[in-house]
């Protein structure tokens, strides 16, 4: 059996630049093990990985001189043509689901009962299967733009690309059993997850 009965495994995703990392923050500081997915797609996707040769072999161009995969390169491509997008998607989600359960796997072996899945594409990569609870971080979108634009150095286009190429905010509000909307500033936004943390540690960390 992959999961037991003394372990709970919760989803987090959201819109980009709702700030999902601040949230992610609050269950790690809880006591959460996180897989981050993040981390997870850039593994996937290392020299000698056959997720990187399926990219080479499906998108012109996007491999560096030193054999790494050209990140800005094959977005840039992605966010500008859904159907691209479409095909990125369905070569790394298997990948990334494998791994995500692997490693949950992993925590859970080694006695973590706590565990949060930190997935930008969480339902899309179909991890939510594998969810006790669904968290999603949201907020408005001009919001969102703004904080994508600073933290990635992206014009306001690049950007709104990005967001658009993802779902909206009330998709991940109706599909998910909790939701942290992050409209009021980052301190707030962070008490809101730390307590949502709390909340839910406290009631699955003893069994």
């Amino acid at each position: 059996m992959l999961f037991n009965d003394n372990s709970i495994i919760l989803g987090l995703t959201g819109m980009s630049g709702a700030g999902k990392t601040t949230a992610c923050k609050a269950f790690r500081d809880y006591g959460f093990s996180v897989v981050d997915c993040d981390i997870v797609a850039r593994q996937i996707v290392e020299i000698g990985k056959p997720a990187l040769k399926e990219l080479s072999e499906n998108f012109d161009n996007v491999i560096l001189p030193d054999g790494n995969l050209n990140r800005r390169k094959i977005a840039d491509i992605i966010f500008s043509e859904k159907d691209k997008l479409k095909l990125f998607n369905n070569i790394v989600y298997p990948y990334i689901l494998y791994k995500v359960i692997s490693d949950a796997a992993d925590y859970i072996n080694g006695g973590k009962r706590l565990i949060l899945i930190d997935a930008p594409t969480l339902f899309e990569s179909g991890a939510d299967r594998i969810c006790d609870i669904i968290i999603s971080v949201v907020a408005d979108k001009e919001k969102c733009i703004d904080r994508i634009k600073e933290r990635d150095k992206l014009t306001y286009e690049q950007a709104a690309n990005r967001l658009s190429a993802q779902h909206d905010k009330k998709y991940y509000i109706e599909k998910s059993d909790f939701y942290i909307d992050n409209c009021d500033g980052y301190d707030e936004f962070s008490i809101k997850a730390h307590e949502l943390s709390a909340r839910i540690g406290e009631m699955y960390g003893e069994r």
